[in-house]
């Protein structure tokens, strides 16, 4: 059996009154002046609890407070009590039967020393510094009213599982400290008493046969009773310790995992709004297209109003069917804008944006950069293709761009297929575009998945759907969108698309 250890005062208490941090440069300046509330070289010293605690805890957070256990720990708290204390209990049984207990001491008095120092772990994390008090006050009267408790194992372990609990899991460090240092030193004025004032040991040492060895017996019985008590607190202790600074750095990566997804989200939010920004602005051209085209005809109205009446009604319904047109599209731009405003000048010097006619020549560009493309066409009616209005057609070419980009980017295939499909349903008529490949994904060249989000946002606008991931039975990628087409045809001045069709191999 173990008993204090002057020795285990030394390593909790010893290294704490005034301790600071490793001197710095300045602080080893020689002669330097000291500044009542200051280091040497004028350094700020921390406050006396923050030094003090600093080193049983974390010198850069040493008054985190470790959150309380949950009730699940609660719980498991209680049924591993009720597990280790019939464990002890059969044990004090069989020790009972093999050894019995001294003839000056009840029998009974064992099984309640035990377990008295048992039961209060049930509530260990819940209240550390209090438990640890407790069995401290526990231990040391069961050591003097039931010699054969002391002896047990699970008399040691109860205590050395009070002590790790006081520093694992206590959440006010300074009391803890104070607590600890309290029941330490207690325990090593105890073992000095009992090596030299009382004089216990040696009447043991007397009582047993003479032993010839390196060291005198009572000189090898003090140390090993210091070597033992040292590791019992020491380990209790340090391994308090280590769960404690485990515990702040599961919070610590916790809270850098959670500031992560938040960063996530916005680098994705501000993905989506640099991609509705970018619509708008093209958007904001067509608009400025049929703007234009009203003011040309209704001057051109005003002029020969009174000498072609006629001309002048074709000029006017040139003006309605522009301006239903510009203000259909103005209502998306509106959508695109409600939340974000954009700051910075829209880029000068752009050119005409693209179409669907202009679809044959990027097939022609990929196939350049190594893809051959299949470009289709399959018309419900002819001339379907041409009453696509100029914004959404802008943003198939766009959604076409982006798929053979990605199989470029992510895909083994060497050759696609990019068909584009118009038709009526039970909503009226559409359009859809399909982009298949047939290769394998290519190791390394994960994306963001911002340029699809980006893809689905332009579907959005125009009311249509996007179906995009692997095919069904087969390798390779398939993106599939369509959205709805105008029931009446572009309004007059408004260019038709031309064909699309060819390859681009």
């Amino acid at each position: 059996m173990h008993t204090p250890s002057s020795t285990a005062t030394s390593t909790a208490t010893g290294a704490v009154p005034g301790r600071t941090s490793p001197a710095g440069p300045l602080e080893r300046t020689a002669g330097a002046a000291e500044a009542p509330g200051t280091g040497p070289a004028g350094v700020p010293r921390r406050p006396l609890p923050e030094r003090s605690t600093a080193w049983l805890n974390d010198p850069e957070d040493p008054f985190w407070e470790r959150p309380a256990p949950t009730p699940a720990q609660r719980r498991n708290d209680v049924l591993g009590t009720a597990a280790f204390l019939a464990v002890a209990l059969f044990s004090a049984v069989l020790m009972h039967s093999y050894a019995g207990v001294p003839e000056t001491e009840e029998p009974w008095l064992m099984y309640v020393g035990v377990s008295a120092l048992i039961l209060p772990l049930a509530v260990r994390r819940r209240y550390p510094v209090g438990v640890l008090l407790a069995s401290s006050v526990l231990f040391f009267a069961f050591y003097y009213i039931s010699i054969a408790a002391a002896f047990l194992l699970a008399y040691q372990v109860a205590y050395f599982a009070a002590l790790y609990a006081a520093v694992a899991w206590a959440r006010d460090r300074s009391a803890m400290l104070t607590a600890l240092s309290a029941v330490i030193g207690c325990m090593a004025l105890w073992l000095v008493v009992e090596l030299t004032i009382t004089q216990a040991y040696a009447e043991i040492v007397q009582a047993q046969e003479p032993v010839d060895g390196p060291l005198p017996q009572v000189l090898a019985v003090q140390l090993h009773a210091g070597l033992v008590n040292v590791v019992y607190f020491g380990g209790a202790v340090l391994a308090g310790r280590a769960s404690w600074r485990s515990a702040l750095q599961r919070h610590r990566l916790a809270g850098q995992a959670e500031r992560i997804r938040e960063q996530s989200a916005e680098i994705a939010r501000r993905a989506v709004v640099d991609e509705r920004m970018r619509i708008a602005r093209e958007l904001h051209d067509v608009v400025a297209h049929h703007v234009s085209v009203i003011g040309i005809q209704a001057g051109a109205a005003r002029k020969v109003l009174d000498r072609d009446p006629a001309a002048a009604a074709a000029a006017l319904r040139t003006v309605e069917e522009a301006s239903r047109t510009a203000v259909g599209e103005m209502r998306q731009l509106l959508g695109v804008l409600r939340a974000e405003d954009e700051h910075g000048d829209a880029p000068t010097g752009r050119g005409p944006d693209p179409g669907l006619a202009d679809i044959a020549a990027l097939a022609h560009r990929h196939a350049e950069n190594g893809l051959a493309v299949d470009v289709r066409t399959v018309e419900a009616a002819p001339g379907d293709l041409g009453r696509v209005p100029a914004g959404l057609g802008l943003s198939v070419f766009r959604c076409a761009q982006e798929s053979l980009s990605n199989v470029i980017r992510h895909s083994t295939a060497t050759t696609a297929s990019l068909v584009l499909r118009t038709g009526h349903g039970p909503d009226g008529p559409w359009i859809e575009l399909e982009v298949l490949d047939g290769g394998s994904p290519r190791s390394g060249t994960e994306g963001t998945g911002f340029g699809l989000q980006g893809l689905r946002e332009r579907v959005r606008l125009h009311g249509g759907e996007a179906e995009i991931g692997p095919r069904s039975g087969r390798p390779g990628w398939r993106v599939r969108v369509r959205c709805p087409l105008p029931a009446d045809g572009p309004p007059d001045g408004a260019a038709a698309p031309a064909p699309v069709g060819g390859s681009g191999a």
